[in-house]
């Protein structure tokens, strides 16, 4: 006779294998057609060469749902612009020495925690990814970018700080301003001046954040907000998106993204897409730090 398991055994099984299938990541119904409704229909400059750009979303800690409707938004901002081509995968071997110069900048798309973790030698990736910035690509950070690699100075120190929790929620109203005099900075001028007013999580950053080391864009007005608990900045410094060089290289930093409305607001696509090709190296802005 075949042995067989009995009726609550094999239950469990079941339960283990479907609890170990990772779940397959979705954007909400209609986000598609809302998203290619929103997209700017022309790049802000012609791509000097083929671009590629690497969309990485490893998490080791809190993963996004919206990093599924974020895929689509910036998969489709490439074909339909012809800005770039978007290359989506969270495959650890794209850092390794050698392979990583296939890409034109990395983009990490609500990456948390050691987005390295469990490869062979984080500090190789590190190094890798690191002398790639500085060498002179680019790199791109949206949302929780600023949640990842604690362990790795380094790199908080590229992107400027480190995430110290979300007083502003998903549901909270929030006002976002152009930072002043940066009303027709190239990076900026799709604001035309005028605050960002919706609902979206904002982070606020410790150490090493310092607003003085990059050129900052958006920041979010306390005051005009909703009021929350759980501030901890005494300095009234909410940086809300900004760009930087890093050695040779460029790097941009938005942190909205944590709402999938997000990603087909015409405004902040367009604002992605300025920030995508400056760190691709097309777009010629000047940028102070």
């Amino acid at each position: 006779m075949k042995p067989t398991l009995s009726i609550p055994l094999a239950l469990c099984v079941i339960a283990g294998l479907i609890a170990a299938s990772p779940k397959k990541e979705t954007p909400p119904a209609g986000a598609h057609e809302k998203i290619g409704e929103a997209l700017p229909d022309e790049a802000y400059a012609k791509p000097k060469q083929k671009r590629k750009l690497l969309v990485f979303s490893r998490t080791a800690g809190f993963r996004h749902q919206s990093i599924a409707t974020g895929k689509v938004a910036l998969e489709e901002m490439g074909e339909k612009t012809g800005a770039f081509e978007a290359v989506i995968s969270d495959d650890l071997a794209n850092f390794e020495p050698g392979k990583i110069d296939e890409f034109d900048a990395i983009l990490f798309l609500s990456t948390t925690q050691n987005a390295f973790e469990g490869a062979e030698d984080e500090k190789r990736l590190q190094d890798s990814l690191m002398k790639f910035v500085k060498g002179g690509k680019g790199f791109v950070g949206i949302h929780a970018a600023t949640d990842t690699f604690y362990n790795w100075p380094e790199y908080g120190e590229m992107i400027n700080g480190y995430f110290d929790g979300h007083p502003w929620r998903a549901g909270t109203e929030v006002h976002v301003f152009v930072e002043p005099g940066k009303e027709e900075h190239p990076l900026a001028a799709m604001f035309a001046g005028e605050p960002l007013e919706f609902k979206e999580e904002i982070y606020q950053l410790k150490d090493p954040y310092d607003s003085s080391k990059v050129d900052m864009l958006l920041r979010l007005d306390k005051d005009k907000s909703a009021e929350v608990k759980g501030i901890k900045r005494t300095d009234n410094d909410f940086g809300v998106a900004w760009a930087r060089h890093w050695g040779e290289g460029r790097v941009f930093y938005c942190s909205l993204g944590h709402n999938h409305h997000i990603y087909w607001h015409p405004k902040v696509l367009r604002h992605y897409l300025a920030g995508i090709q400056w760190a691709l190296g097309d777009y010629e802005v000047e940028v102070a730090k």
